[in-house]
């Protein structure tokens, strides 16, 4: 057979080959899981917005930095959706490839959702998904020449509240972690987070889809992250819009507050409008948080 290569061919080829996502399954067996139908549904509106539902496998996608010398930081980014479904594109994949411009290796987490269908205990299956994911890419950080002292946790909105969960529960280790793997984050990013399951500023839909429509005090108590600082939570950076009507603006106050009791390094971003579920771009501003956000890492010698 005769062997034919052109410029343009080898072009195509090599394009290919960088802008390949490598996804790679969480689990070999996905704990605390029942047989069920895997019924996941992936489906792109006339918004543009890719929204992932009944996700029962899950996964991680890496967007590799090119370039850059030494260990590069990473990130792992949980779209948000009410822990109902995954707006995966614009605070996914998108976010991802902004982090590969700064030289961040970026990891788009498609946890599993909170169904009793798939989970023995749904409340602990997007925590199990996050400290999993936390593991992997600590473990494998050489490969991808990550420092896995720079490694932090992103989400939006419902993905907020499991960034957040880690970043206050990852000493509560709900996976096998046989090497003692640290799942703390080094640091946080929080966009127009789900903090709080309190009455007064709390999700109502995410807080119910992850503890039950009648949860107990306890587990409100637990699960509102606001409350569940320490002086040894990630440093964190925060983003939202004061007219949200979605999720209270007062979720990141009051996370905010309580990292600054606690001595904890953090930074939040205000705008005065701009709703909920905005991605990168907020279009009643010309101020960018991303701009604000790579000025912060730089802050914390994460850049």
């Amino acid at each position: 057979m005769k062997r034919i290569t052109t410029g343009l061919l080898t072009t195509v080829i090599l394009h290919t080959m960088i802008n390949a996502q490598q996804e790679i399954p969480l689990y070999t067996v996905v704990p605390n899981s029942k047989p069920a139908e895997n019924l996941e549904k992936s489906v792109t509106g006339t918004d543009g917005i890719t929204r992932i539902s009944n996700v029962s496998v899950p996964t991680i996608t890496v967007y590799k930095a090119a370039g850059g010398t030494g260990k590069q930081p990473a990130v792992i980014i949980c779209p948000g959706g009410g822990y109902a479904i995954l707006a995966v594109s614009h605070e996914g994949i998108d976010v991802a490839k902004a982090f590969n411009e700064m030289g961040v290796t970026a990891f788009v987490l498609k946890y599993r959702l909170p169904d009793d269908r798939i989970m023995e205990d749904k409340s602990i299956g997007p925590l199990q998904d996050a400290e999993r994911a936390t593991q992997w890419v600590r473990e494998h950080a050489t490969e991808y020449n990550i420092d896995p002292h720079r490694i932090g946790i992103m989400g939006f909105s419902a993905g907020g509240h499991l960034a957040s969960t880690l970043s206050t529960h990852y000493g509560e280790t709900v996976i096998a972690n046989p090497r003692k793997t640290s799942l703390r984050p080094d640091f946080s990013i929080l966009i127009y987070p789900v903090i709080s399951f309190s009455d007064s500023i709390g999700h109502r839909g995410s807080r119910e889809r992850l503890i039950g429509k009648a949860p107990a005090a306890a587990a409100i108590q637990k699960y509102s992250n606001e409350r569940q600082v320490n002086k040894k939570t990630p440093p964190a950076f925060l983003v939202h819009a004061k007219d949200d009507r979605t999720v209270p603006w007062q979720n990141s106050e009051q996370y905010y507050e309580a990292l600054q009791k606690n001595k904890v390094k953090a930074r939040v971003f205000y705008y005065e409008r701009g709703g909920h579920g905005f991605g990168m771009h907020n279009k009643t501003s010309d101020l960018k948080w991303m701009d604000a956000l790579k000025e912060w890492l730089r802050d914390q010698h994460i850049l």
